[in-house]
């Protein structure tokens, strides 16, 4: 257990954390949620002590440890991988090393006797003769085969450190597992494992993530971080939106009778109830949903973007041709003889080499010539294009936001109208007057998305639209693609993203395409083991 006692943070002016006092219990994991900015991954680094809150303190059972997933990924370059992973029980690889420090000794002495074999006794209580294949088990898991176990960090590639120190957080059972977006740079197949992990863990987990679905599969109670409080809900993300959305309308519904408001919850609670899975979690939070009462649930104060895409013109049958397409980068044949033609309602999610996707995007929209190979858009059809990279729209740009978008606008150049697609997007007042340079990351989405918006086109084309975006943005942008009347080509790591909006699957591999006309589950299910 951890418990945090009346913990207050700011800087400045700001406030992150007022008062906050709340444990977290063994046997749950909590999803930590807020919007961005809200100070998520400075409350995490308060529970690890990384960072001192400037009133109250947070307390871990005398003899219990706690695990973070480091964030600095050359923090070990010298050290070899294998070690790197028990490094995550730092007493344990403390023992290990004055050991082992002892026996290396050329004088050995009847002290070093004594103390070797205090060393040893200690060693076996924390679990050490098994230290090496628990660490060769978790990095498996996670895909890092057993040649690099030995190898040391400064050999692997980005996303193979993630894993490792992924690896290191897990090691070892920790009594509390505090983990800042643990599925950035993981495969499918990782986060799998991952999700299967945390399921059967039975200590104390908080993460956060922009992973629905993740949060979804490993979450028994969301911890919603806001107005600088912490508000403990039962249930995974899904059932904390639903229902704060619910709450909403309850409130907004003021006259409506109370007797009717508590038959939508118990509906409501009902049927999430119901979709939980046999797993263990899945079952104790069925339990605890089943006693949600009225005044359990409150709404957020979250605002969510309002994305819609309106076709100017309804779409034909002729659509896109791709055929033959072959292009190499550095070197490196990353579409190789591409070819398929795009339907009517297609939704196509890629997957796949993550520079072969974003190639195929810019040779679609003519940044760049394939070396082989031919494609047509239909007569019919016009295209809306989010690059992956979008700082060309926005480095150096002394425009105000008003002034940006206009440079997009193919009908109504007015302030008001500019304004009012803006104001979906969450900027008002005062912020649409801001430069466009100095943008955040998910501020410059959020203006990308505004100009597709205005384009009124009947295809898109979206490379990763959801990086940056904190989880109401994703989920409105998920809304909003699944209500589109046009067609799409689209890619992402989002899960659930790729699950509710696609229903036609393409892979580029080595040897050109494999396309399936099926949901991403149903692709997932068919390219298992």
């Amino acid at each position: 257990m951890i418990t945090v006692n009346n913990v207050s943070l700011q800087y400045g002016g700001r406030k992150l954390f007022e008062e906050v006092n709340i444990k977290f219990t063994p046997g749950n994991c909590y999803g930590l949620i807020g919007a961005n900015g809200a100070g998520k991954s400075t409350f995490i680094k308060i529970l690890s002590g990384e960072v001192e809150p400037q009133t109250g303190d947070v307390h871990l059972k005398p003899g219990q440890r706690l695990a973070v997933l480091k964030q600095n990924h050359f923090e070990y370059e010298d050290h070899e991988v294998l070690n790197v992973v028990i490094m995550g029980h730092a007493r344990l690889y403390e023992v290990m090393q004055e050991k082992d420090a002892i026996y290396m000794k050329a004088d050995f002495t009847d002290e070093d006797g004594i103390k070797a074999a205090e060393l040893e006794g200690e060693f076996a209580e924390l679990n050490g003769w098994e230290a090496e294949s628990e660490a060769a088990i978790l990095l498996k898991g996670l895909g890092i085969t057993e040649d690099l176990h030995t190898k040391k960090m400064a050999e692997l590639t980005g996303a193979e450190k993630v894993k490792v120190l992924l690896a290191q957080a897990l090691f070892g059972q920790p009594d509390v597992l505090l983990l800042d977006e643990p599925t950035n740079h993981l495969d499918i197949k990782a986060i799998q494992w991952l999700e299967d992990f945390l399921i059967n863990f039975e200590n104390t987990v908080i993460v956060v993530s922009h992973d629905r679905h993740f949060l979804n599969k490993v979450c028994t109670h969301i911890a919603d971080l806001d107005f600088g409080k912490i508000q403990i809900y039962v249930g995974n993300y899904d059932f904390w939106y639903e229902s704060s959305q619910l709450a909403l309308k309850l409130t907004q519904e003021a006259n409506k009778k109370k007797e009717e408001k508590i038959k939508e919850l118990q509906n409501f609670v009902a049927r999430f109830s119901a979709n939980a899975s046999k797993s263990k979690q899945a079952t104790s939070r069925k339990k605890l949903l089943e006693k949600i009462t009225l005044d359990d649930i409150k709404p957020s104060s979250r605002k969510y973007p309002y994305v819609h895409f309106t076709p100017d013109r309804e779409i034909g049958n002729d659509l896109l041709r791709v055929e033959g397409i072959s292009k190499t980068i550095d070197g490196v044949k990353v579409l190789n003889n591409v070819s398929f033609v795009m339907n009517k309602d297609d939704k196509i999610a890629l997957v796949g080499n993550e520079i072969a996707k974003t190639t195929l995007f810019k040779i679609l929209m003519n940044e760049i010539e394939p070396d082989e190979g031919t494609f047509k858009w239909g007569v019919t059809t016009s295209q809306a294009y989010f690059p992956k990279d979008n700082s060309s729209y926005f480095d150096g740009c002394d425009l105000n936001l008003v002034d940006w978008l206009r440079q997009f606008s193919p009908q109504d150049d007015s302030e008001t109208f500019l304004r009012g697609f803006l104001g979906r997007m969450l900027f008002s007042g005062e912020e649409v007057l801001k430069k466009a340079s100095v943008l955040s990351g998910g501020e410059k989405v959020r203006c990308m998305l505004s100009k597709m918006m205005l384009s009124g086109a009947n295809i898109l084309l979206l490379d990763e639209p959801t990086n940056h975006l904190d989880l109401e943005s994703i989920t409105a942008l998920n809304n909003g693609l699944i209500n589109f009347k046009g067609s799409m080509i689209f890619t992402t790591h989002d899960h659930q993203f790729n699950e509710t909006v696609a229903n036609r699957i393409i892979e580029l591999t080595e040897d050109g395409l494999v396309d399936k006309m099926m949901s991403y589950n149903e692709y997932l299910e068919s390219v298992k083991g």
